[in-house]
């Protein structure tokens, strides 16, 4: 095998390099359209078109259930007491119990969810509420599905999950 050598000028910046016989030496930017062309592909693979995820934007909850992630479920005595409503706005209301609170939620991608500061009344509710534990909770939100007219807000790290159904809103 011989090698055959490449020259340039000191003027175009690259630098004297051997050459396999049958190897491409052409520039880099000739890849440039087949990149485009991945790069396209790719991002119109993780595009979504519109309306094809469902939206939390103008719908109202009321809560069935939270099973931790140690199993153990716990269910309200009334479920109409302890509701969640999003608005198309980014902000949300919520009746944990007996106190309302307002905040802004968002949604940084599909199933995915956050939700920012509540401000909340403080009355004292009852023995057996579940108010202090979805106050505790509710800032560890980080995804959610909706599934046959339910939603299920899911904890990060495994915490638990919150089952609501669909419900008039306020």
């Amino acid at each position: 095998m011989t090698a055959r050598k490449t020259h340039s000028t000191a003027f175009t910046g690259i630098s004297k390099k051997r050459v396999m016989p049958g190897m491409y030496t052409g520039s880099a930017l000739d890849f440039v359209p087949v990149k485009a062309i991945l790069l396209a592909a790719l991002l119109a693979g993780c595009a979504v078109p519109p309306g094809a995820g469902e939206s939390l934007a103008g719908t109202s909850w009321q809560l069935v259930k939270f099973q931790g992630g140690d199993g153990k479920v716990i269910t309200p005595e009334e479920r109409a007491n302890y509701s969640v409503a999003f608005a198309g706005d980014g902000t949300f209301n919520v009746q944990f119990d007996c106190n309302r609170g307002r905040g802004g939620w968002k949604s940084g991608g599909k199933n995915q969810l956050e939700f920012g500061p509540m401000a909340l009344t403080r009355a004292m509710c009852p023995p057996g509420s579940l108010h202090d534990q979805l106050v505790k909770h509710w800032p560890f939100v980080r995804s959610y599905v909706m599934q046959d007219g339910r939603l299920y807000l899911a904890l990060m790290a495994d915490g638990g999950i919150y089952e609501f159904m669909a419900s008039p809103a306020p």
